[in-house]
């Protein structure tokens, strides 16, 4: 009786010991139930399939399709590919049909970064449905970015940076370097031509040299001294989908490497216990935002997978930051605490008091992103 009783203390410590270091491991294929990237991706695409446009959370329906709708619908189409799912794919096809017809008219004009933006999801639908429609649509939208100067948005910088071969929408907002890599990265895997590519890594490099600090981390804009969460995701998220596609050869590829390794080191600093980042990444005082949290996981995740970051060190920041993100997922599948809309001001208290918001898509968006990159 006493050695079965010692038998089963062994087996019991060895599975306590066991299960700490599973649940502090750096495995990004399996996970507790109810947290598997293909649960989390199915039931926010699917909260994303039942919601109306959104109009940055007004009552109001929106006079255009806004840029954190076209980030989740893009994420909700990598997810559905990844996941293998037709059915999500077709659906969310559908959801696009009227913008063809009666609601044409919500198709952005690609005159700011915002707008530009949008040319990723017709892009994305092509790759998937391979009807022309879509890539006329999107490859239009991506070369309008690099055209010629018009419309309510140009300012006389404009014209500069066009003869400098950037695009004319260039603003030197962080937020940028997804809105504009976003829809190149995408005109270049639907298309093949290394044009599309080849020019938002000339994009990246610039805004790297211009606004990546010795830190790692980005100012909001030069004049804007301040580490925003959110802001910084995107850039994260920018340098991540660009390298994805990025050829080898690519002369731009070092320095954005570079500048991508440089930040995931300092994130890996600055990540709380609990797996979150805040909502000013430096400052203890400022709150857990999931967002920016969602940005930075998707970036881990992908240069874990990707291989450009070393796994024992960035699997368990990453995994632990998806598992602390599933936690703010709400019954209807909409993510809270998440930081609304948000324009750039050299004020400290100004990012610290900005509104939480559950469902917007600024924060469905990256937990879609991550549950497709966690699948591919």
């Amino acid at each position: 009786m006493k050695r079965t009783r010692v038998t089963m203390l062994v087996v019991i410590t060895a599975f306590i010991h066991c299960s700490i270091a599973y649940s502090q491991s750096g495995d990004l294929r399996q996970f507790p139930k109810g947290s598997s990237p293909e649960e989390v991706g199915k039931r926010v695409a699917a909260r994303f399939l039942a919601s109306p446009h959104p109009n940055f959370g007004r009552p109001t329906p929106p006079s255009v399709i806004t840029y954190p709708e076209v980030c989740a619908w893009y994420g909700a189409l990598a997810f559905a590919k990844e996941s293998k799912d037709k059915a999500m794919a077709n659906d969310l096809a559908k959801r696009f049909e009227p913008l063809f017809g009666a609601d044409t008219g919500l198709v952005p004009k690609p005159d700011h970064v915002d707008h530009s933006v949008f040319g990723a999801v017709p892009l994305e639908l092509y790759r998937q449905q391979k009807d022309s429609r879509y890539l006329a649509l999107g490859k239009k939208i991506a070369d309008k970015q690099w055209g010629t100067p018009e419309g309510p948005h140009v300012k006389p910088e404009s014209a500069v940076y066009a003869k400098e071969g950037l695009t004319w929408q260039t603003r030197m907002w962080i937020d940028d370097m997804f809105m504009i890599t976003a829809v190149q990265a995408q005109a270049y895997r639907a298309t093949g031509n290394k044009m599309y590519i080849d020019r938002a890594a000339k994009e990246m490099v610039v805004y790297l040299d211009s606004l990546q600090q010795p830190n790692g981390l980005f100012y909001h804009a030069p004049d804007v001294p301040f580490f925003w969460g959110r802001g910084n995701g995107w850039m994260a998220a920018g340098m991540s989908e660009l390298l994805r596609s990025l050829p080898k050869d690519n002369p731009d590829r070092p320095r954005i490497m570079q500048g991508y390794k440089k930040m995931m080191a300092s994130l890996l600093k600055y990540q709380a216990a609990d797996g979150m980042w805040r909502q000013l990444i430096d400052d203890p005082a400022s709150w857990a935002e999931t967002s920016g949290t969602g940005m930075f996981t998707f970036a881990m995740i992908t240069g874990v997978k990707q291989g450009w970051l070393d796994a024992k060190t960035y699997g368990p920041a990453a995994r632990k930051a998806w598992l602390a993100l599933v936690t703010y997922i709400d019954d209807n599948g909409d993510v809270r605490e998440v930081c609304e809309g948000t324009n750039k001001k050299n004020d400290r208290q100004y990012y610290l008091d900005r509104k939480r918001i559950t469902g917007d898509m600024h924060g469905q968006a990256p937990l879609l992103w991550c549950a497709a990159a966690l699948l591919r």
